[in-house]
């Protein structure tokens, strides 16, 4: 099978869908590859959108600047991850977010006017690619509703304890990897670098927590 396929096949938009019909589907939906260096520009605030992406290899940011340049990142994507699907499903959008490319990268763009029309095939998958399209939404909506949790706490040691909290259930561990460095985190939780940099030595000082890099432990309270 052709990876681009398998890789799409694997996404929570092509649920449902066979091989053959998520073949035919890219030729009606005008889809086509770019390959991006590592930290350049997929999308940037200001620019029109009209595809959605799928990240077929590689890791991407999307993010916010303020006025002053300070950067803050909404989500980190990897290979399967789609983004800009809201943008590229609302007429004359414009981005208000960045997608940088955090490493070398590869993306798959889908023109998602077509999928809202009719092809000349007639396809019969349209009706559940709108369908999957409206579950994949939703499922980024809870993943944002998450993050608006963390960074909504009073303080940065309760932003931190509420995402390391959040990353150790979903791994059913208190032993975890999170997919931040230390700047990256700080921006995540729209902190600063240092004052959450002390926070975590404090934390570890106190026996809450174990940290090396982007590696955690929670300690159980005695």
């Amino acid at each position: 099978m052709n990876e681009n396929i398998y890789i799409c096949k694997n996404t929570i938009f092509f649920n449902g869908i066979n091989q053959n019909e998520i073949e035919a589907m890219l030729h009606c939906l005008s889809a086509h590859v770019r390959e991006y260096k590592k930290d350049e520009y997929i999308i940037r605030s200001g620019d029109s959108v009209e595809h959605m992406g799928l990240v077929l290899a590689g890791t991407i940011h999307t993010s916010y600047d303020d006025f002053w340049g300070n950067t803050n990142i909404v989500t980190e994507l990897s290979t399967g991850d789609f983004f800009a699907e809201t943008l590229a499903c609302t007429h004359g959008a414009v981005a208000n977010m960045n997608a940088i490319a955090i490493t070398p990268t590869k993306v798959m763009f889908i023109n998602a006017k077509k999928i809202f029309e009719t092809c000349s095939s007639a396809c019969a998958f349209h009706t559940r690619l709108i369908r999957n399209i409206l579950s994949a939404i939703a499922e980024k909506n809870i993943k944002l509703n998450e993050k608006h949790r963390h960074i909504t706490q009073r303080s940065t040691r309760d932003k931190l304890l509420s995402y390391l909290s959040s990353e150790a259930k979903k791994t059913q561990s208190t032993h975890f990897e999170i997919p931040f460095n230390r700047q990256q985190l700080a921006n995540y939780l729209s902190v600063e670098r240092s004052a959450m940099s002390n926070e975590i030595s404090k934390m570890q000082k106190e026996g809450i927590l174990e940290s090396e890099k982007n590696k955690f432990c929670l300690k159980e309270k005695s």
